[in-house]
């Protein structure tokens, strides 16, 4: 799961208009943003072994970011983070926690077995991964849906649909690059964990425009 976990900003965009979709795109990935700084300092492992089907990714160690104790801790910090820093509504900051939380609950249906249910015990995944068809169905088409559902709210509110209609392209084409842009086998490495959090934080940044406001439809 890449840009599939996106879908969880663009329909928490469409229930709560008032969180910032800056926020919301970095909500959906802040555990993997926090996966891949501990992957620069050393903290948490991963490899790739371009002999498995799908995701080459061979997730070794990170209890941290993806058991399910830690994922619950970085969605209440974020809720909470929201609410102090940016001053966000109560509803806002929960559904800014509730977007991070869907990591790990997407992470469990394509993930092989690597998410622990707490610290040191045991892993759970449903391998979506080892079947990758289905597994880039379920991403794409997540986006399309909440994707979808984003565009109608914006269209609700007299927003322009241009600029998420543009913004979910650019995530389609992010997968096919990821897709066709294997990793050399190895170890995960400060240099690929700096380049993942890069991507991360352009998105983010991207995301961050579609909440410009230009003129409103139906105005001259």
């Amino acid at each position: 799961m890449f840009v599939g976990h996106y879908a969880a900003a663009f329909a928490a965009k469409a229930i709560e208009p008032k969180a910032p979709m800056w926020t919301l795109a970095a909500a959906a990935q802040l555990v993997d943003i926090g996966w891949s700084a501990f992957i620069i300092a050393g903290i948490e492992r991963a490899s790739v072994d371009p002999a498995l089907p799908g995701s080459t990714l061979v997730l070794e160690h990170m209890p941290w970011t993806h058991s399910l104790p830690a994922a619950l801790v970085w969605s209440i910090a974020a809720a909470l983070l929201v609410k102090l820093l940016l001053r966000l509504p109560v509803w806002a900051s929960v559904v800014v926690g509730l977007t991070v939380f869907s990591h790990w609950l997407l992470d469990w249906l394509v993930h092989r077995p690597d998410l622990e249910l707490w610290i040191g015990g045991p892993r759970v995944g449903l391998a979506l991964w080892n079947y990758p068809v289905p597994e880039q169905a379920l991403e794409i088409g997540l986006l399309a849906v909440c994707g979808a559902a984003w565009v109608a709210s914006r269209k609700s509110l007299g927003r322009f649909a241009w600029p998420a209609i543009t913004f979910i392209g650019f995530l389609v084409a992010l997968q096919l690059v990821a897709m066709l842009s294997p990793q050399p086998a190895g170890a995960l490495g400060p240099e690929s964990g700096a380049m993942i959090l890069v991507i991360y934080v352009v998105v983010a940044a991207l995301a961050a425009l579609t909440d410009l406001r230009g003129k409103p439809q139906g105005t001259s």
